[in-house]
């Protein structure tokens, strides 16, 4: 028999027990404690005069040994290529991030989902963070569980064994057996971590302004704003009941489009509390084995599609997305359904924010260039008294797509200061529901490259588009205001962004692969010489 919760959610078939929504004890009271934790936000990263000074001296320590060995042996040319010398600071810079923490270490997870975003030495080193930390010792994992259960293990579980399954900043995660037979995972957070979280966001509101247009990145990011942004998302993580009440949204959501291909592990209805939270144990395909996947006759290119679109419709639709996509964070199953893992990050649109995501997705699809500014504008990336039209113009948006590849060292990098430069003057930011789901497309394009090469990028985007009109063609006339039936496909836009003409029809992913990397090659290149 497939259980009854599978009526209102997307679950495996046959479950260690069906949930109820209605009686769910952690469901209603997660409502609150995530409008408390975005209440504590402004508090956490106001301006203070003196930060938690003993924190401040940690973190410069350890950073500064971590670097110094590093720049000692670059002003010398120890370093026989920069590909060598990223490696060393990304080792270097992992194994301080690791000492100090919760906080840090969700950072090193963000940056390790940049693929193409941020250094490929730094990335391939951060990606550790996700689920190779150090774990915390036994003894300290059964004192939380038992604090925060009420009860001795013993009394709750058959077995729990006492070797992390994983470990990752907030949180490791343990197979365990309980009383009555079923087979769970437990997520337990590390002891302290939501004092240490809060210390470390106070130390880091205190440094960001020091780094305004010191170095290059942090003059694009806005370090102040990333502090902000950073702040609203890992607050929602340090209360395992808001994670529990996101797996059912995300659950709901899924159920509610349709998207078949993805499940959600259910959340025990009673065992969730603070710190610990025990759900059902699923198995499956780790993301990156391709090769175990394609010999089981699971097909990687339907893993991607299916991806692609479900991601999409989740925040375009019902306003709520998976906010953490990694390569740590979802598996295949046997039958090529994919299961989400760790709800601890969920992105959440308001109405207002949802209807102007989507005004953004249509400008996309049929190049609607005003369409599109006016809203990032609405979504807060930029400021509401932007001039449409001198964005247009000074981006030159509205100028023939120049091929980047057609441009030497020189003329790309002065082509993205300029670029930069704009976008700054313009006061232009990322909001976190558009970092989140910006983060996830990085993450699902280097997806691509190992479980779909040969996918016509430019066919698969001109499907999805219209088979979202096809499928939500109404709403999107009642929510717009628009005529479905004058609408035009026109991927002139997706065509600019990759940077080809309008006459161009396909193009795979193994040959933008090719194009990135003939750029990327230029532009380093040009800022060695």
């Amino acid at each position: 028999m497939t259980s009854a919760d599978l009526e209102w959610g997307n679950f495996s078939e046959q479950g260690p027990w069906a949930l109820d929504r209605d009686t769910i004890a952690w469901s209603r009271i997660a409502i609150v404690l995530r409008a408390e934790a975005q209440k504590e936000v402004p508090t956490l990263i106001r301006s203070r005069r003196i930060p938690p000074l003993g924190r401040l001296v940690t973190v410069v320590t350890h950073l500064g040994w971590a670097l110094l060995p590093w720049f000692y042996k670059k002003k010398r040319n120890k370093f026989s290529t920069p590909e060598e010398s990223r490696a060393y600071v990304s080792l270097r810079l992992r194994h301080a991030i690791e000492k100090l923490g919760a906080t840090y270490i969700k950072l090193a997870q963000i940056i390790s989902s940049g693929e193409g975003l941020f250094p490929t030495e730094l990335v391939d080193e951060f990606k550790r963070c996700r689920d190779q930390v150090p774990a915390e010792p036994w003894d300290s994992v059964r004192t939380t569980v038992e604090q925060d259960l009420g009860a001795r293990i013993e009394d709750v579980f058959a077995s729990f064994e006492k070797t992390a399954l994983a470990a990752a900043s907030i949180a490791q995660v343990h197979r365990a057996t309980l009383l009555t037979g079923e087979d769970v995972v437990v997520k337990v957070q590390r002891p302290n971590v939501s004092e240490m979280v809060k210390k470390d966001l106070q130390v880091m509101s205190w440094i960001a302004p020091f780094m305004i247009g010191r170095i290059k990145v942090a003059a694009l990011a806005n370090p102040p704003a990333l502090v902000e942004l950073f702040a609203e998302t890992i607050v929602e993580e340090l209360d395992f009941r808001m994670e529990a009440s996101n797996m059912i949204d995300v659950s709901v959501m899924l159920h509610d489009l349709n998207q078949e291909a993805y499940i959600v592990p259910r959340p025990h209805p009673s065992l969730a509390a603070r710190r610990i939270l025990v759900m059902e144990r699923l198995q499956g395909f780790n993301f990156d084995d391709v090769d175990g996947m394609q010999a089981a006759g699971i097909d990687t290119e339907a893993v991607i599609k299916t991806g692609m679109i479900s991601f999409m419709e989740g925040a375009l639709i019902h306003g709520i997305f998976h906010g953490d996509l990694h390569g740590g964070n979802l598996f295949v199953l046997q039958d090529g359904r994919t299961a989400l893992l760790d709800f601890g990050i969920v992105g959440r649109l308001s109405n207002k924010r949802r209807l102007a995501f989507m005004r953004l997705m249509l400008g996309a699809t049929t190049n609607d260039l005003k369409g599109q500014v006016a809203a990032l504008r609405d979504l807060g990336a930029l400021p509401m008294d932007t001039d449409i039209d001198a964005v247009i113009r000074d981006l030159g948006l509205d100028q023939p797509t120049i091929d980047p590849t057609s441009l030497n060292g020189e003329e790309l990098v002065a082509e993205v200061q300029r670029i930069v430069k704009a976008l700054l003057a313009y006061g232009a930011k990322l909001p976190k529901e558009l970092m989140l789901y910006v983060k996830n497309m990085v993450f699902l394009d280097g997806a691509i490259s190992r479980l779909a090469p040969d996918l016509d990028i430019i066919g698969e985007l001109t499907h999805i588009s219209m088979t979202f009109m096809q499928r939500h063609g109404a709403r999107l006339a009642q929510e717009l205001g628009v005529d479905t039936s004058t609408i035009e496909i026109d991927m002139g836009s997706l065509k600019a962004g990759l940077g080809v003409d309008e006459n161009t029809e396909s193009m795979t992913y193994r040959q933008l692969q090719q194009r990135r990397e003939l750029i990327q090659k230029r532009m380093k290149d040009h800022i060695v010489n």
